[in-house]
């Protein structure tokens, strides 16, 4: 039976609801809705303009509707009036298929149906910035190396000690925090969960962090590469299946030398064959493509992917096995979209699985000093259009997330590429005015 909203307001005195979803480019929306209406909201819905939106839609079409899920309900650990919803979307009596969540969950029926669930956890970069978003916010941050910095960790220690109370408060078992390998940047992790589950607190989290660092005068950014000399922001993903009742780890077989069994390879195969395709979804935007192909930075290593290949407990390489029964995916970055990103996890691996894929042999090499070890190994694309353009063409995605939802997600990503291109920059007008 659904959790009735109007009875947990009163209950938890929740005085308004925040019911929100996320678009195809990651754009959390929402609208604020008093407790009094939210009985009537969760029976039929928030209505919005999905024009209004990065949805692939006109302004002819008929109102789209936010019916939220009772089951995503949090109450923001900072102001305990206000409940956020994540909700999925309707229109003219059925869900809408371009839905990040609807896709998702759309992927999660498919292991359902084979007694299956996939479960995983986030490794979320962001970086502490001023409000004018030009530098980091903290002049002694300023190490070559500044990663796992204890000084400049504890003066973010108001902001920082702040998420990871209300991490603990909402029951997500956050277990460490960290200052990451930029300037300025930090990580925060907490315990995994299934993926529908794991995609509705990475919104939340992204939200969370935003908000609790512009409450105490500073701004917080999940772009991929903000500064040129700095590491990115990842948003690495750990991945496993398991059975229906979540009591078995069906990746997990401690006799194999890594500690992962055949649907495992499986999986990761299916992983490797769509990684380029997956990049126009783990990495959705032209600043994406800065982090994969970065230079060296000033800590030394850009921490970054840029080709396909899997490995042991190795950080050079795009997927790594830290431990038995699991695997990291190293290839998103932070701006990728909660839901999507899950969504295509699911569909390559499920891919994988149905069609026997062969991960190909694992390689131990270091990819930053001694790539050509690799051999012959596809690379990742090198910018945002050729990334669109195998998602495109990549039948195993067109198939597995529907036909129409990648024809609407690489139309509007076009457009945004198509604006890209108008721009002119400063290197392009230092380097070709006297050409």
């Amino acid at each position: 039976m659904s959790t009735d909203l109007a009875k947990v307001a009163k209950e938890e005195s929740i005085k308004y609801f925040l019911i929100s979803f996320v678009d195809l480019f990651g754009v959390l929306r929402a609208k604020l809705v008093p407790a009094a209406a939210i009985g009537g909201m969760q029976e039929e819905g928030a209505g919005f303009a999905g024009f209004a939106t990065w949805l692939d839609m006109t302004p002819a079409d008929p109102d789209m509707l936010a019916i939220p899920d009772p089951n995503s309900l949090i109450i923001l650990p900072w102001n305990r009036e206000i409940g956020w919803l994540a909700a999925d979307l309707w229109m003219s009596g059925a869900e809408v298929e371009q839905c990040p969540r609807v896709i998702l969950k759309r992927q999660i029926d498919k292991f359902a149906e084979n007694g299956h669930v996939m479960k995983t956890g986030v490794e979320c970069e962001y970086m502490l910035i001023n409000t004018s978003g030009d530098d980091i916010n903290d002049s002694l941050d300023s190490q070559e190396k500044p990663c796992y910095d204890q000084s400049s960790l504890l003066r973010k220690y108001h902001i920082v000690s702040e998420i990871c109370d209300a991490m603990v408060e909402l029951g997500w078992g956050p277990y460490q925090n960290d200052h990451e390998d930029a300037n300025g940047q930090f990580e925060m992790n907490w315990d995994y969960s299934d993926a529908l589950t794991t995609a509705d607190r990475h919104t939340f989290f992204k939200f969370m962090v935003k908000t609790i660092a512009e409450r105490n005068g500073e701004r917080a950014t999940f772009m991929p590469k903000p500064f040129v000399d700095l590491t990115g922001n990842g948003c690495h993903a750990h991945v496993s299946v398991w059975n229906s009742d979540g009591s078995k780890n069906l990746f997990l077989d401690e006799s194999e030398e890594m500690g992962l069994s055949e649907l495992a390879y499986k999986f990761l195969g299916g992983i490797i064959h769509s990684a380029e395709a997956l990049c126009s979804i783990f990495n959705p935007n032209v600043n994406s493509y800065k982090r994969i192909n970065a230079a060296r930075t000033r800590s030394g290593a850009s921490w970054s992917p840029n080709s396909v290949t899997y490995t042991g407990n190795n950080r050079t390489h795009m997927i790594r096995i830290p431990d038995a029964g699991r695997f990291e995916l190293r290839l998103m970055d932070g701006s990728a979209n909660p839901y999507l990103m899950q969504a295509g996890i699911a569909a390559a691996g499920l891919d994988g699985i149905q069609n026997n894929r062969d991960p190909g042999q694992r390689l131990d090499n270091d990819m930053y000093a001694n790539p050509e070890l690799a051999g012959d190994v596809k690379k990742l694309p090198l910018n945002l259009l050729d990334a669109i353009r195998l998602t495109e063409s990549n039948e195993v995605l067109r198939n597995s997330l529907g036909a129409d939802n990648i024809n609407s997600y690489c139309k509007l990503k076009l457009q945004n590429w198509n604006q890209y291109c108008a721009e002119v920059s400063n290197w392009e007008r230092a380097n070709t005015l006297d050409c």
